[in-house]
């Protein structure tokens, strides 16, 4: 079973930046898909971006050209360096893992923009 253990969200002015690191233990594949999802309040989880082998990356429009995703070689781990942030991006980020059928999501990590 593949663990997930996100960090680093936190409260920022609009403008700023943060890095979101997502920690995946227990036998990740390289053959997987492992992104990031987010949801606002009163709103469903979307898709922010998600990252297969180490090159196909996948980006929602909204945060395209602000955040960039990537994986480490050893596949532990996932990174979303998010810039020029602004309120919108307000949510509970979650990191997602897939592979075939089985799928895995983490606790969860807020990050907060203020105006």
């Amino acid at each position: 079973q593949v663990q997930l253990e996100e960090s680093g969200g936190g409260l920022v002015q609009a403008g700023g930046s943060l890095k979101l690191t997502c920690s995946a233990s227990g036998g990740v594949s390289s053959l997987s898909t492992m992104g990031w999802y987010r949801q606002a309040p009163g709103k469903q989880r979307e898709l922010v971006a998600t990252v297969t082998g180490h090159t196909t990356k996948n980006y929602a429009d909204s945060v395209k050209g602000r955040f960039t995703i990537s994986r480490t070689t050893n596949w532990s781990a996932i990174f979303l360096q998010m810039n020029s942030l602004n309120p919108e991006d307000t949510a509970v980020y979650y990191c997602n893992y897939r592979r075939l059928t089985v799928e895995y999501w983490g606790q969860g990590t807020q990050v907060t923009v203020s105006s």
